[in-house]
């Protein structure tokens, strides 16, 4: 793709946030099924609705520009993905809250690759007076930044403790 303005970096970013969401997705899906933490379970069960409803979103907003959601393949999150799969699913641990916790670590930081996207094409949106697709981008930012504070407050409120 040839950028010519703002508006097309934020369609590419745009489409490689819909990439990072969908492989985000499936992690996590694994994630919660090897999380053995009831409350870790159901926050990253909750992820997954998170992630899916902002595919949604970002999908409508992509679709309206006339793109396919599907453009862009993202690398950044594909890295994140395998170090997902190498640190907490594919690992041997011996205690639970260890695997716990290190899932909470892999799970924050893909989260934290969708923050910076969210932040990135939200201040595009905004710049190009996209003010409708600004308030769906930022709903997402918040729900994300919600998400990431659960597992914050899940590893700090015992998992970390009882892994120690």
């Amino acid at each position: 793709m040839a950028f010519a303005n703002l508006k097309d970096v934020y369609i590419d970013q745009l489409q490689d946030l819909y990439s990072a969401n969908k492989q985000a997705r499936l992690a996590t899906q694994r994630l919660a099924a090897a999380a053995t933490n009831a409350d870790l379970q159901k926050a990253l069960e909750a992820g997954v609705i998170g992630i899916e409803n902002g595919m949604s979103a970002l999908d409508v907003i992509i679709t309206g520009h006339g793109e396919t959601p599907n453009g862009e393949y993202c690398k950044g999150m594909e890295g994140l993905v395998k170090e997902a799969h190498a640190h907490a699913l594919d690992a041997t641990f011996t205690d639970d809250d260890v695997r716990d916790a290190v899932i909470i670590t892999q799970y924050q930081r893909m989260v934290h690759y969708a923050l910076a996207g969210y932040g990135c094409v939200l201040a595009f949106a905004k710049r190009l007076d996209l003010d409708a697709e600004a308030k769906t981008i930022d709903k997402c930012l918040a729900e994300t930044y919600e998400g990431d504070r659960t597992m914050t407050d899940i590893a700090t409120g015992g998992i970390n403790k009882k892994a120690a």
